[in-house]
């Protein structure tokens, strides 16, 4: 089942004046994202916001500096998804840079602890601290990318007499947890002009901070450029984590990510995400924004899913090549395991669904579905492929251990649709449904028990129903319109992938027109091989998921990506079609 969709071009302003070296097709794709001059299609690291405006920026460097000037212990808790991890691997490396020297990391197995900081987790941090010097009143507990919500976790850890640092990124609720300092750009009163940060994001604005608070205070060896460590080494992990966590890509990340991946396509990123792009058999000097995306952070993210994340964050944090390579091999292979659950789960999610849903266009407003034997961390997985296939907010639900009376849902939504705030307006019609929630407009998750999946199932549609526009549930195919037959060429392909980073918020370019179809033929079972014909230029092209069991029309009208083609070399190209329809 695949949604109905109606394509539109995106109209592209008057801009410029732009650079001789770029080329007027991406011209006409930078303006049409909004950018008007060069400054902003690419935005430099100098042009990175201050710090400044981030609320509870200064408490948070005061903490961290005395922590480090009385050789205390830093406990860095991470988050089980790829945007956790690489936080918690930027917070180690660079406290370590600044001059930390008891620094330690942690982070929740998803089957045992649940989400985020939680009372149990602090229990068996407590068990395990490391002897003099970390115990009450001497440990500094900073959070990566969660914390806004976790009041109990918080509370624990502060009756053991830890300090508390909150670093995070996603949407408080009513109130916040007890901490000593919490730097989140989402926070009320806060006035940092961007609020899509990734929580790895705001971990790497943290250690700037503190590095300017230390080189103010004498406190840091500056060296002969007077500036101190230099943090930028860090980016190709603040890259990795922003792409991964679909966070917008506003002006500021763009800058962050497009220089964290000039550090990967140079052969400088830390040992692991090199074995990571080896083993999912990338070419550096080539890599994109969609190969994190697709291949770097689904690796890390399946030790999370399946396993511990602690095996991931291990791999970012050794500088020992041969054991990063080792490490990654054993991700690769929890991927390939993740892959064939994900796969098993949404075709029986398909199937039930096809029992009582002809087609897309009869799907209810909302989706919730349920399996006693779902596996709960492939749930959010499912509940994309669904959102994708049907167009509609979907949640996926599993047991939170096998047996248990405890669900852990993950929630996907369509443009438009604020999917954490419908959770909270559901949390308040109905006191108690919910056990806990949190997220960002388009992904969130909560906990509920099993005896209140019904009662939320219902209680979910009626607030769909209420708040979601009619206008938002046919899926919309934007386009940059037609290709002159001059830019069916490798060099078009090469300066549209370099052209990025291209992501949420400034979408990878994508172009629509009609084509007669030459040949055909069924790939991999599922997929769709095509020649197809434009003028007197012939182009190959590929439908991935595309075969539905009927033979393609001999003319189409398709929307599709203009890519390298690197298995055939050469100035091969081809189109990667993501819309087909009879022309």
């Amino acid at each position: 089942m695949k949604p109905i969709g109606k394509l539109r071009r995106r109209i592209a302003a008057e801009s410029g004046p732009w650079p001789t070296q770029i080329p007027p097709l991406l011209q006409r794709i930078y303006s049409a994202r909004g950018a008007m001059a060069i400054e902003q299609a690419r935005p430099k690291l100098a042009n990175l916001l201050s710090p400044d405006t981030l609320s509870g920026l200064d408490a948070a460097t005061a903490l961290l500096a005395d922590a480090i000037a009385d050789d205390r212990h830093i406990l860095v808790v991470g988050d089980f998804d790829c945007d956790g991890a690489t936080a918690c691997a930027v917070a180690v490396r660079g406290l370590r840079m600044l001059g930390a020297r008891r620094v330690s990391h942690a982070v929740p197995n998803r089957m045992i602890h649940g989400y985020g900081l939680s009372p149990a987790l602090v229990a068996e941090l407590a068990a395990m601290e490391p002897g003099p010097g970390s115990g009450p009143g001497e440990t500094l507990l900073v959070t990566v990318d969660h914390g806004i919500a976790c009041h109990a976790g918080i509370a624990a850890a502060k009756a053991l007499g830890w300090q508390v640092l909150v670093t995070d990124h996603h949407l408080p609720g009513d109130t916040l947890p007890p901490a000593d300092a919490i730097v989140d750009p989402n926070q009320p009163g806060d006035r940092f002009p961007s609020k899509v940060l990734a929580g790895v994001g705001v971990m790497f604005y943290v250690l700037l901070a503190l590095r300017r608070r230390l080189r103010d205070a004498g406190r840091l060896d500056t060296g002969v450029d007077g500036k101190g460590p230099d943090l930028t080494r860090l980016l190709d992990l603040v890259a990795v984590g922003t792409v991964a966590d679909l966070v917008p890509l506003d002006a500021n990340n763009r800058a962050l990510v497009a220089a964290g991946l000039r550090r990967l396509r140079a052969g400088q990123g830390c040992p692991g995400l090199r074995a990571l792009i080896e083993v999912a058999q990338r070419d550096p000097a080539r890599l994109s924004a969609s190969d994190i995306g697709f291949a770097i952070a689904p690796r890390l993210n399946a030790a999370g899913r399946l396993e511990d994340m602690a095996l991931g964050i291990e791999c970012l944090l050794t500088d020992d090549m041969d054991q990063a390579r080792g490490i990654a091999d054993t991700l690769n292979r929890i991927n390939t395991e993740r892959r064939a659950v994900q796969q098993q789960m949404t075709e029986e999610a398909e199937a039930a669904f096809a029992k009582v849903v002809l087609d897309a266009a009869s799907a209810p407003l909302a989706v919730c579905l349920f399996d006693p034997d779902w596996h709960p961390g492939v749930v959010g997985l499912v509940a994309s492929k669904m959102k994708e296939r049907l167009h509609r907010p979907a949640i996926a639900f599993a047991p939170a251990e096998p047996g248990g009376d405890m669900l852990r849902g993950s929630a996907r939504s369509i443009p438009g649709f604020h999917i954490r705030d419908a959770l909270a307006m559901v949390n308040a019609r109905n006191p108690g449904l919910i056990e806990r929630f949190g997220g960002h407009a388009m992904a969130a998750g909560l906990s509920l028990r099993a005896a209140s999946m019904e009662a939320f199932a219902l209680a979910f549609r009626d607030c769909v129903a209420a708040t979601l526009g009619e206008e938002l549930l046919q899926a919309e195919i934007l386009s940059d319109g037609e290709l002159a037959g001059n830019e069916f060429t490798r060099r078009s392909a090469d300066a549209l992938r370099d052209g990025g980073p291209w992501g949420q918020g400034f979408p990878e370019p994508q172009f629509d027109g009609e084509f007669e179809v030459l040949s055909w033929r069924v790939v991999g079972e599922r997929h769709l091989k095509l020649e197809l014909g434009h003028g007197a230029i012939r182009l190959n092209a590929i439908e991935f998921g595309g075969w539905t069991g009927q033979e393609p029309p001999a003319r189409v009208r398709i929307a599709y990506r203009l890519e390298a083609d690197d298995y055939r070399g050469g100035d091969a190209i081809q189109l990667v079609v993501v819309h087909r329809e009879a022309a």
